[in-house]
């Protein structure tokens, strides 16, 4: 059975520190004496770093495992960004709620009304956010696209803020 990859790199790194200790120690001996004293240098220098390099095997395996991580793994955001990106979320809505009811009728161009639903959709979609935000997220884009009721937008969003506010207090 092979031991895993960080453990591997871990043992080569080691390997290569020790081999690297004993050749330094052994260049150091002969230029400053002989022979004899070059033996005992790379000795003590390969024997030196080699211990080193096993002392901190937990540190070096652990970023090797950091590094070879899968990538398709998504980090749940800290609690400070995942209320950041609920927050996001409803001022995104709250905008596209805007564009498709404004306070003076043609006060808005479906370019901008365009633009600001792809946005909403956006921000909806992100995969760091609590499945029951996105979830009235999606209800209250649903309420939004029909636009004809203005206060089923509206209580859409009221029930999104909600969910926003019981998950900020759920922490």
């Amino acid at each position: 059975m092979t031991p895993p990859l960080p453990l591997r790199l871990h043992l080569m790194i080691a390997f290569l520190v020790a081999v690297a200790g004993a050749l330094a120690g052994a260049v150091l001996g002969v230029a400053l004496s002989g022979h004899l004293l070059s033996l005992a240098f790379a000795g003590a220098g390969g024997l030196g770093a080699g211990t080193w390099a096993l002392l901190s095997r937990r540190q070096i395996v652990g970023f090797f495992e950091e590094l070879l991580r899968p990538a398709r793994e998504v980090p749940r955001p800290a609690d400070g960004e995942g209320e950041a990106l609920a927050d996001n979320l409803v001022a995104g809505l709250c905008m596209y709620q805007a564009a498709v009811f404004p306070l003076e009728p043609g006060g808005v161009s479906s370019a901008e009304i365009t633009a600001r639903r792809t946005v909403a959709y956006r921000l909806s979609a992100y995969e760091g956010l609590p499945r029951r935000i996105r979830v009235s997220a999606a209800a209250a884009l649903e309420a939004i696209d029909q636009g004809q009721d203005e206060a089923e937008a509206a209580q859409a969003m009221s029930d999104l803020g909600l969910a926003v506010y019981d998950h900020r207090n759920s922490r």
